[in-house]
């Protein structure tokens, strides 16, 4: 169901293949050899389509689907249309996530250097890595293997990226370290300098920001993300962690593993994010807070104080999601009784 203009498709797969790429469970064994050419959504499915349920708002379309099979949670077994072959796992996205890159493959780097790209002889290229026209690597970068440069991409004096990494079109990258398998999309914007200036007298004086930004593992960086270099300790983002398009992260800033911060959402300079913690969109952290493990962050919270551990906290400024709530409740009855005063 992709555009083959944009997408490369693989396959077929038979459902026993795809019983061993997704980790879910074969409902009937009888189906094991039956083939599957792509994946789509429950509502355009065809009968060789690969197809997925996780949540029980779209069970209507799940009944009328007219996929070949559906990934689905055990929960929902029982609703599927006759004649649908079923992989059944109490993690269905994610099964169906293994599956979709099987149909989908990401195509390997060609490992090419386009002759309208500039490589300072200086620079040090891995095997395998392709720089697309009007990149730019500069002096005494490294470049790890099968990377991916895109068009007017820029890495700066210094830079080290390491293997399997993507650097998207007209992004610039600056005082970092990048790690093995980070995909950082157009237009981002790493290791500028931090917004760090003394204001005890006017005109201001710009603070020298002497540290790096350390970028670990496995970390997805979104479209126009902006991410500062610290004044004299480096930013980190984590070894696993999401950053949505759009994000601000101040310097000094610390983001644990596994952190997800949605999109236009801000975290302000030398704030601590602890492992696997959630920012929501067009959230702000104001700035020297911690942000405990775990911890969730509603959309549009201003965040004015430390967040302990696993607490979810909404509002502005946030406070505990259930205290906001009630907040809200109470509000709404004093609107509705002011509402009939005024009668």
């Amino acid at each position: 169901m992709a555009d083959a203009r944009f997408f490369e498709l693989a396959g077929p797969y038979s459902l026993n293949r795809l019983e061993e790429i997704s980790g879910a469970t074969l409902a009937n064994a009888s189906d094991a050899a039956r083939e599957f050419e792509d994946v789509a959504p429950l509502s355009a499915a065809r009968a060789q389509d690969v197809s997925f349920l996780d949540n029980k708002r779209y069970l209507p379309d799940f009944q009328a689907s007219k996929a070949g099979a559906c990934v689905v949670d055990p929960t929902y077994a029982d609703h599927a249309p006759a004649g649908m072959a079923l992989l059944v796992t109490s993690k269905p996205y994610r099964a169906f996530a293994r599956i979709a890159a099987a149909f989908h493959p990401e195509p390997p780097p060609l490992g090419r250097v386009d002759d309208h790209a500039h490589i300072d002889p200086r620079a040090a290229l891995g095997t395998g890595t392709t720089v697309e026209a009007g990149a730019i690597v500069n002096s005494n970068a490294q470049i790890g293997e099968r990377c991916h440069i895109d068009g007017n991409a820029v890495i700066g004096e210094g830079v080290v990226i390491g293997d399997d990494c993507i650097v998207g079109a007209n992004a610039s990258l600056s005082h970092c370290l990048v790690g093995s398998r980070v995909r950082i999309h157009p237009g981002v914007r790493i290791g500028q300098r931090g917004f760090g200036f003394d204001m005890s007298d006017f005109p201001y004086l710009d603070v020298p920001q002497l540290g790096r930004v350390i970028v670990e593992e496995d970390v997805e960086i979104g479209a126009n993300s902006t991410i500062d270099r610290g004044a004299g300790p480096d930013t980190v983002i984590g070894a696993g962690s999401k950053l949505d398009n759009l994000v601000q992260i101040g310097h000094n800033v610390q983001v644990g593993r596994g952190c997800v911060v949605v999109a236009q959402a801000g975290i302000a300079g030398s704030s601590v994010l602890e492992d696997f913690a959630v920012v929501a969109a067009q959230a702000g952290v104001a700035g020297h807070l911690r942000i405990g493990r775990g911890a969730q962050i509603a959309a549009t919270s201003g965040v004015m104080r430390d967040v302990p551990a696993g607490q979810k906290v909404a509002g502005a400024p946030a406070m505990p999601v259930r205290d906001f709530f009630r907040l809200v409740s109470i509000w709404q009855r004093l609107l509705k009784a002011k509402g009939k005063s005024d009668e």
